[in-house]
């Protein structure tokens, strides 16, 4: 089985609204509830508290704040889920020596979802029956599939509008087989997004770049209004619609970009890049913001998923000297990051510097599948 979530876009009325905007503010009581019952338990006590503990907490927080009853009850139990996934991967990174980062509270505007796991909902063409808020009119852009079984619903904020994300299982027979033929070598970079091994580009469009004068104008007048004010309230909407723009802008040419590539290729090969260690090991704010904004690891992910759900894979080899190895006759030639030509001193080869590191890319792949096999 196949696990994919469909996201759709909600049209609710100004009480639908306002009975979701009260929902996220129970949710997030009962978030902070149960992250100090945890925590207190744990320093008064050295108790560890499970979900299954604090959930018995429930009906005694309902008696003593009877709002929490106008929020459908799994949806309140999903929470004590959410706190205890939070403990659980604060306890593994602790283990693996990383930084743990305690779970935080969660302040106003920072719970931005509630989920319905099981039950309290239903979709009846393009009305969405919400539990304890009414019939939701919803854009139905695509038809979930007819063979799969929608296991949650989660109900999503951003800014000012609202998202169903519908998590689906569907057989793998069910899935369409679309990937295309052959093989390429794929080479992420900062000035073309992508480079291939057959010598094609697809540009950087650089979103956050673009939007970085609104960006620090928006920023400005934040810093410059009193705090608590509604002035302050409708810059800090401001900046959230500006960046929100820019996160839709890169959404959007990911998924497409990805797809194109899945459509036409049956294997993709990129490097394993460590993107994080990447951004921690050079000082360049300007690249680092330029490799965050590009989102390698989000295009990678997709294409993954996309190719899997096509019938087709994704591979990825080891960075190591790709970009300075000679494509022709493998020797290694230093280069800075402003030098855009290889030039091979030996063979004499001269070339696009993307386009070399990509061609060993697939030289890469293809011993990586032979080792496969």
């Amino acid at each position: 089985m196949l696990k994919r979530n469909y996201n759709f876009r909600l049209k609710p009325t100004a009480a639908q609204n306002r009975l979701m905007a009260s929902t996220l503010e129970l949710c997030r009581w009962t978030y902070n509830e149960t992250l100090g019952l945890r925590k207190k338990a744990w320093e008064e006590e050295k108790k560890t508290l499970s979900g299954y503990d604090t959930m018995r907490f429930l009906p005694k927080w309902k008696r003593e704040k009877p709002e929490l009853k106008e929020a459908h009850s799994q949806v309140l139990t999903n929470v004590h889920e959410r706190v205890d996934l939070a403990f659980r991967a604060f306890f593994r990174r602790a283990k693996n020596g990383e930084n743990p980062g305690y779970p935080r509270f969660k302040g106003e505007g920072w719970y931005k979802s509630f989920t319905y796991p099981q039950s309290g909902f239903s979709l009846q063409g393009n009305v969405l029956h919400l539990s304890k808020i009414g019939d939701v009119a919803v854009v139905l852009h695509r038809q979930l599939p007819q063979a799969s079984t929608v296991k949650r619903l989660t109900i999503k904020r951003e800014v000012d509008k609202w998202y169903a994300i519908f998590s689906v299982q569907q057989p793998e027979s069910g899935t369409a087989r679309c990937c295309g033929k052959g093989i390429v070598g794929i080479d992420l970079g900062c000035t073309s997004f992508v480079t291939l091994s057959n010598g094609k580009k697809v540009k950087n469009p650089k979103f956050a770049k673009k939007a970085e004068k609104r960006l620090k104008k928006a920023h400005r007048k934040i810093s410059r209004a009193e705090k608590a004010s509604a002035q302050r309230r409708k810059a800090r909407k401001v900046l959230q619609k500006v960046s929100q723009k820019v996160s839709n802008q890169r959404n959007d040419f990911l998924h497409k970009t990805s797809r194109k590539l899945v459509s036409t290729y049956e294997t993709l090969v990129f490097e394993d890049l460590k993107v994080q260690d990447m951004i921690e090991a050079k000082p360049w704010r300007a690249l680092n913001r330029s490799i965050m904004d590009s989102s390698w690891d989000r295009f990678v992910n997709m294409c993954s998923y996309k190719a899997e759900s096509a019938g087709g894979r994704v591979i990825t080899v080891n960075p190591r000297n790709t970009t300075k190895m000679c494509s022709r006759c493998g020797a290694l030639v230093e280069k800075d990051l402003s030098e855009r030509i290889h030039s091979c001193p030996l063979c004499g080869l001269k070339m696009d510097r993307d386009l070399n590191a990509a061609i060993n890319i697939l030289r890469l792949g293809h011993q990586s599948l032979v080792l496969r096999t």
